[in-house]
């Protein structure tokens, strides 16, 4: 008998019934999801991006740690500044050809024994730490030599035997050049490297003739040629990194740079009025060659200007409180006058001004008498002061948290010596001024305004806080104005019985003054719950002297 056709006409097999039979029953909805996420292979993707997640963080990682280390590197084997020296003015940049290799460029500057300076520039051929390496000892053999025996044509003999033992150092190409700033001779050699370029003042730039050396370590002479820098021209040492920019000849990237010295050294560039006139040489050209074209090698640039030499400080004062900031703003305006950085500003501000503080409370005692301030620039880069008075020296009695004056300037300057005698007192402090250099990369090529001079009012202001009351503190403090800091830390806390955080972010000059009254407050308002918590961020005058006296205090913000 024929079985009935299935709906639409088709006709099921006779063994589909029976493999119906035998199937597994289907699993649950929840079972069959469980089971999907459990698969073996159903995560794989997953852990797979996740794994590649974590070895390009950790590929990240080691390559800024990489860059951190180049930068380190390459910091360290160059000079950390340049000498700011009587009569002539220099200032350098290296632009690096990027952060991930260590260059072989490099520049110096050093005051000769006899009164000149010897500008340095140098190329190590290749990238890398192997070519870092080498610029380094090649530097540093230069720079000894320089310094110790003035000689041009020894310090090259002596690098050149030294690139004739170090592979690395090999057919590296320098050129020197000495200036006298009394007459403005030059005496040069280019051993290898491209010829200096000297910019008359309201004239046009032009190149110096190549002396003739060849590079170091390849056996050749080193002969020597001279020209003259008048007052107010400019001389650019430079690495081929800015003769030899992408898509440019030589020939054409030589005549660029001398049309751009020349326009910038007239001040028809960009307008940085705030930059010494070897900075804006040295930044300027950079900003306008280098952003058009690009750069594939370290570019080096070092400039010298010949100007008059400052004339030095003298001050006659009167041994009286009013000395002390007198003497101080004017030390000040002469130190920016020479080109010296705010940090060394502020630190000869605090030393000397010790100085004159002693002489004022203890030269005379209730008599009267003069104090003379005599400053000024040496041709080895260093100041030179003297406070001298001609009382007799008188111990304060009762001033137990005095007498900490000379111990810190002593710590602010390179060296400090003190005479006294029948006839007074004579503190000599001697320091070294630089300037600094300019390690670039590709996006920092524009110079910062430098910060403003500090206030030399003292303002004590509220400050909004969420725990302790909190005041800042801004300006000097002094023995001019250290009483007025104490009446109001006596005021805020009432007498030491309540807490109270002080911010001397603002704080332009600590003395030993101010210093005594910050000891005093804190000794008082040293019980628990109830204690004077001082804020210094880093890097600030008041944190240097906080640390120089071992006074308790936070450089993180409480907040």
């Amino acid at each position: 008998m024929a079985r009935p056709a299935r709906p639409g006409g088709r006709h099921r097999p006779r063994g589909h019934l029976h493999r119906l039979r035998h199937r597994a029953p289907p699993l649950p909805r929840r079972r069959r999801d469980r089971a999907r996420r459990d698969h073996p292979g159903r995560h794989r993707p997953v852990r797979d991006r996740q794994a590649a997640q974590r070895r390009a963080a950790e590929a990240e990682q080691r390559y800024a740690e990489a860059r951190d280390v180049i930068d380190v590197l390459q910091r360290q084997l160059l000079p950390p500044g340049l000498p700011i020296l009587p009569g002539l003015a220099v200032g350098g940049s290296y632009l690096l050809a990027g952060t991930e290799t260590a260059g072989g460029d490099w520049f110096d500057a050093v005051p000769l024994p006899d009164g000149r300076a010897a500008l340095v520039i140098g190329d190590v051929v290749g990238h890398g730490v192997a070519a870092s390496a080498a610029m380094g000892q090649l530097r540093a053999v230069m720079h000894d030599h320089l310094d110790h025996v003035g000689d041009i044509a020894e310090a090259l003999t002596a690098v050149d035997r030294l690139a004739g033992r170090l592979p690395a150092a090999r057919a590296a190409t320098v050129c020197v050049a000495a200036v006298d700033p009394a007459d403005g001779r030059i005496t040069y050699c280019t051993a290898g490297h491209p010829p200096p370029l000297l910019i008359p003042s309201g004239g046009r730039a032009r190149y110096l003739p190549s002396s003739g050396g060849g590079p170091l370590g390849t056996g050749s002479a080193f002969p020597l040629l001279h020209d003259r820098l008048g007052v107010g021209d400019q001389l650019l040492l430079y690495s081929d990194g800015i003769i030899e920019r992408p898509g440019l000849d030589l020939p054409a990237g030589t005549v660029e740079l001398a049309e751009a010295a020349t326009e910038i050294a007239a001040d028809r560039a960009l307008r940085e009025d705030w930059l010494a006139t070897v900075e804006r040489l040295t930044t300027q050209t950079l900003e306008l060659l280098v952003r058009v074209t690009g750069h594939t090698d370290d570019i080096t640039l070092l400039a010298a200007q010949r100007t008059a030499p400052p004339p030095p400080l003298l001050l006659d004062l009167r041994a009286e409180p009013a000395a002390i900031p007198t003497a101080r703003a004017a030390l000040d305006e002469w130190l920016y006058d020479l080109g010296a950085r705010a940090e060394d500003v502020v630190l000869l501000r605090h030393g000397v001004g010790e100085l004159v503080t002693n002489a004022v409370e203890h030269a005379y005692g209730p008599a009267s008498g003069g104090i003379l301030l005599h400053a000024h620039s040496t041709s080895r880069g260093t100041v030179e002061i003297e406070v001298s008075d001609r009382g007799r020296w008188l111990e304060h009695r009762h001033e137990t948290d005095r007498g900490r004056g000379l111990a810190m300037a002593s710590d602010f300057v390179d060296e400090l010596r003190v005479d006294t005698g029948p006839s007074g007192t004579t503190a000599s402090v001697r320091h070294r001024l630089f300037r600094p250099t300019r390690l670039l990369t590709g996006d920092d090529l524009t110079p910062a305004p430098p910060a403003r001079k500090p206030l030399e009012l003292l303002l004590i202001l509220d400050q909004p806080s969420l725990g302790a009351p909190r005041i800042r503190v801004d300006g000097p403090v002094d023995s001019a104005t250290a009483g007025q800091l104490r009446e109001e830390l006596q005021l805020r806390t009432r007498g030491g019985t309540r807490p109270l955080t002080v911010d001397l972010t603002g704080v332009t000059h600590l003395a030993s003054a101010g210093v005594a009254v910050l000891h005093e407050a804190g000794t008082r308002t040293a019980a628990p719950g109830r204690p004077l918590l001082l804020y210094a961020p880093p890097g600030s005058p008041a944190q240097h002297v906080l640390s120089t006296v071992a006074l308790p205090h936070t450089t993180t913000d409480p907040g």
